[in-house]
C-alpha cells in the first residue's frame, strides 16, 4: 500500500497538536509507525518537525480557515464584487472588454497578451 509520505505527516502532526503534545520527528515517526504506515521516509519528520517547531500549529489551522472561509463578511465582499463587475458590464465600460468589438474576452488578456503581440 502506497501512502503519500506529506500527507501521513500533516496528519500525525496535526493529531500530535490536538493532543497538545510537542511535534518532534521522533513522536511523528513513532505516530506514522503505530499507523501502520511503513514508506515515509525520515526526512518528512524532521522537515515538519523544524517547520512546526514553536508554532501552535491549531492557532495556524484556524486562522487559515478563517481567512479561506472568510464568513458572512467574505460574502458580502464576493456580492458586493458581483454587483460591481455586473453594473460595470452593463454600462459597456469593462476595462476587459474595451476596445475590443462586442466586449468579448479573449486568451489574450487571460495571458498577458498574444503570441505574436
Amino acid at each position: 500500500m502506497s501512502t503519500d509520505p506529506q500527507k501521513a505527516t500533516a496528519y500525525a502532526a496535526l493529531i500530535l497538536a490536538d493532543e497538545g503534545m510537542e511535534i518532534s520527528a521522533e513522536k511523528l515517526r513513532a505516530l506514522i509507525k503505530a499507523a501502520g504506515i511503513e514508506d515515509v521516509e525520515p526526512i518528512w519528520t524532521t522537515l515538519f518537525a523544524n517547520a512546526l517547531k514553536g508554532k501552535h500549529v491549531t492557532e495556524l489551522v484556524t486562522d487559515i480557515s478563517a481567512s479561506v472561509g472568510g464568513g458572512e463578511n467574505a460574502e458580502k465582499g464576493k456580492a458586493d464584487e458581483l454587483n460591481q463587475d455586473g453594473d460595470a458590464e452593463k454600462d459597456g465600460s469593462s476595462a476587459e472588454g474595451a476596445g475590443k468589438e462586442g466586449g468579448e474576452d479573449s486568451d489574450d488578456d487571460l495571458f498577458g497578451g498574444g503570441l505574436f503581440d
